[in-house]
């Protein structure tokens, strides 16, 4: 996810990584320069993005908290509470992004908070997030929720057009002709979804005759369960454990 925030971002950036030999990668392709530790990059940097593993959040603090200038955090699962026990004293921030950030056609969670911390870095640092994609601010305790609808969505998405295109394949189109045609239809789609105000309803509704072949389609798909499937991936992405 760094990677694809540093590219969706497309500047010079400062980096680590446990194995520098990613860090220096990034730096090769966008510029900036790779640091030999998270003390140096505190140092250095106006804001330090985390996109660690959420359990070593105190052993990076310990590090860098008494360095860093600002932080944001990616960490799914850790309250914006936590993060801001672990960096007392300083301007402290809560996104969750979905990886087509890449492309700045991602979705960037903002957990909301009520605290005014610094007036330009208030401004600043989501706007900064915003370059991204769509930037939506949720309450906290709601992050992880938003982050079940469009950060593990990408691989939902990529697995509904594997199944579509693998149906397409079963009844003879050939792979590639039937992944064109299914991944530019979920694209369009998804164009055709933003012009009708989100309506989904209204989408499915002109292209659903009655007793016609889409018809006969979705309710294939509701005898398989898919609304009950998407219900319960949401319910084991949320399951604590």
């Amino acid at each position: 996810m760094a990677r694809g925030m540093a590219r969706g971002w497309g500047r010079p950036i400062l980096a680590t990584d446990v194995l520098p030999g990613r860090a220096q990668a990034l730096v090769d392709e966008l510029g900036g320069e790779a640091l030999a530790s998270n003390t140096a990059l505190a140092q250095q940097a106006d804001l330090v993005v985390l996109c660690h593993k959420p359990t070593q959040l105190g052993e990076v603090a310990a590090e860098i908290g008494e360095h860093a200038k600002a932080v944001a955090s990616i960490l799914g699962g850790v309250p914006l509470a936590d993060i801001k026990a672990a960096y007392p004293d300083r301007p402290v921030y809560r996104f969750l992004p979905s990886t087509p950030v890449e492309l700045r056609q991602g979705v960037v969670v903002r957990a909301a908070d009520d605290v005014h911390q610094d007036a330009r870095l208030d401004q600043d640092v989501p706007s900064l997030f915003g370059e991204l994609g769509l930037l939506v601010e949720v309450a906290d305790s709601l992050v992880d929720v938003a982050m079940g609808l469009m950060s593990n969505a990408p691989a939902y998405v990529a697995l509904l057009a594997e199944a579509q295109v693998d149906a397409g394949v079963r009844h003879g189109l050939a792979p590639d002709k039937a992944a064109e045609m299914v991944i530019q239809t979920f694209a369009g789609t998804a164009a055709l979804l933003r012009a009708r105000g989100n309506d989904t309803l209204a989408v499915r509704r002109e292209v659903t005759s009655p007793g016609g072949s889409t018809a006969r389609g979705l309710a294939a798909l509701e005898r398989a369960g898919v609304r009950a499937a998407f219900q319960d991936a949401l319910d084991a992405v949320l399951e604590k454990g």
